[in-house]
């Protein structure tokens, strides 16, 4: 009974931080070019539900025990449900194409897409969405990159191991500070920082592209998606429209949002050298050098590239971009005619992801370094003489035996699972679509890693099992599964008290 206190009570201090933050969007319909006061009944709604939830659950069980472990996992898991399911009101409540509004199911699945940071859609003319709803799926894209229980340990948390399991809890670990609150402090400060130099920057360089800028109101919600790694767009066809020079901006905003905060800290504080001996930001490096490489040679025989070096040089670099660090945005009109082998290189990348501690999603370059290496010692073991000594090294730390085979274990443990429900969800999206397998693939490799790329398959006309199957693909991939382990185990052991 103290653990479920304990979650209702971190929960409603949740709920009342996001009840706030959807007060933002209200800026949108009541100010500006952009008025639209038809608009502000459901964004009202959406935060007094937000508020009728938090403040009774927050001051009823205020007293209640500090997080531990399980509380923290189940906590997580329940408020990115509950979060992504009140959050999907304004877009069943407000006509998405000015005549028709979404279904319930088709509203959680734009709402879950946009806090996961997915970016998938079930919206076919993203130009033709009202204001308030472009801003609002970038509001949620921007505070999900970095996480609602970050937001909420930055603002309401104190000092304590309460909320470091918290922190663990949306799949995080690395500070920047001994102190968790001020970790999280420093994270939303870096976050915001970059955001407004982003904005400033891709609106700049929009003003001087000969190809076709952006303008103020798409460069604001580009830098936000694009940071965020979200990949909601305010265009019909999302970055295919406009130039090189802002396609380059955008594809380094993603890169950022990418890379690890604890990076991001060090580049600031002035340790150069640290950050860039970063082993996760020397991967997804190498990552892009080699998958854009491949692309590029691949994508010379594809339709309107015809030979052409450069540009398929420009459209491999920037998807191969976009497929790795897991922001979703296109630079082309349709993946669904790239080769097979050039979509199986994309789903990898999109399956590994960008660092660990970044607004990334995927398995997590983290991991997959860990496993890399893992192979390599029992290789080496394997071949060489039992009295000799190994050095186990990830970057620049050295690890012993222990931790070494400890940290590749759980990593081996969590990609594993990772792949079994990956494949659960191929299974039966394959089974309700008249889709291909490699379409197929591609499609719930996307979801799951919280990417948003698509060969055309997510659609609003979508059979019900497939939203819902790729609603959770994208629910267990942001919270990389352990939460959701521990939330199924615990309503089991609830029930079995109960009876």
């Amino acid at each position: 009974m103290s653990d479920i206190r304990t979650v209702l009570r971190d929960m409603g201090g949740i709920f009342i931080i996001i009840g706030v933050v959807t007060l933002i969007a209200l800026l949108v319909p009541l100010f500006g070019p952009y008025t639209a006061y038809d608009c502000l009944f459901p964004i009202l709604i959406t935060s007094a539900l937000y508020f009728g939830f938090g403040f009774p659950l927050y001051f009823i069980f205020k007293n209640a025990e500090p997080a531990n472990f399980k509380t923290a996992m189940v906590t997580a898991a329940l408020a990115w449900m509950f979060i992504s399911l009140v959050s999907s009101v304004p877009f069943w409540l407000i006509p998405f194409n000015g005549v028709a509004h979404m279904s319930p199911l088709s509203a959680f699945f734009e709402s879950m897409s946009g806090w996961t940071g997915t970016g998938l859609t079930m919206v076919e003319n993203e130009a033709l969405l009202p204001p308030t709803l472009q801003f609002w799926r970038s509001l949620i894209q921007w505070v999900g990159g970095v996480g609602v229980i970050v937001l909420t340990l930055s603002i309401l948390a104190r000092p304590g191991t309460g909320s470091f399991v918290l922190y663990k809890g949306e799949a995080r670990d690395q500070k920047t500070h001994p102190s968790v609150v001020s970790t999280v402090r420093t994270i939303w400060w870096i976050f915001l920082l970059f955001t407004i130099i982003g904005i400033i920057v891709v609106w700049l360089i929009g003003l001087f592209d000969p190809g076709g800028g952006m303008n103020g109101w798409e460069s604001l919600n580009h830098a936000m998606t694009g940071l965020a790694t979200g990949g909601f767009s305010v265009t019909n066809d999302s970055m295919a429209s406009f130039g090189t020079l802002s396609q380059i901006a955008i594809m380094v905003l993603m890169l950022m949002g990418a890379i690890a905060f604890a990076a991001h800290y060090n580049l600031l504080k002035g340790r150069i050298k640290k950050f860039f001996s970063d082993v996760q930001l020397r991967a997804i490096i190498a990552l892009i050098i080699l998958g854009v490489t491949a692309l590029t040679i691949i994508n010379l025989d594809l339709g309107g590239v015809n030979g052409n070096v450069w540009h398929s040089l420009k459209i491999s670099g920037f998807q191969f971009t976009s497929a790795v660090t897991c922001t979703g945005f296109t630079s082309v009109e349709s993946l669904t005619d790239w080769s097979e082998s050039a979509k199986l290189i994309l789903a990898f990348a999109m399956i590994i992801g960008g660092a660990a501690g970044s607004t990334s999603g995927g398995i997590k370059l983290f991991r997959a370094i860990l496993l890399y290496n893992g192979v390599g010692w029992r290789i080496k073991r394997a071949i060489s003489t039992p009295r000799r000594v190994f050095v186990h090294k990830f970057g620049e730390k050295s690890l012993s035996k222990d931790d070494a085979m400890d940290l590749i274990n759980e990593a081996a443990i969590i990609s594993f699972m990772w792949v079994i429900l990956l494949i659960i969800g191929i299974f039966v999206t394959l089974a309700v679509t008249n889709r291909g397998l490699s379409d197929t693939v591609f499609e719930v490799c996307s979801a799951q890693g919280n990417v948003g790329l698509t060969t055309g398959i997510t659609e609003i006309t979508m059979d019900p099992i497939a939203k819902t199957m790729l609603i959770f693909n994208m629910w267990i991939g942001r919270l990389e599964i352990i939460p959701i382990i521990v939330l199924v185990k615990s309503m089991f052991g609830i029930k079995r008290n109960i009876l």
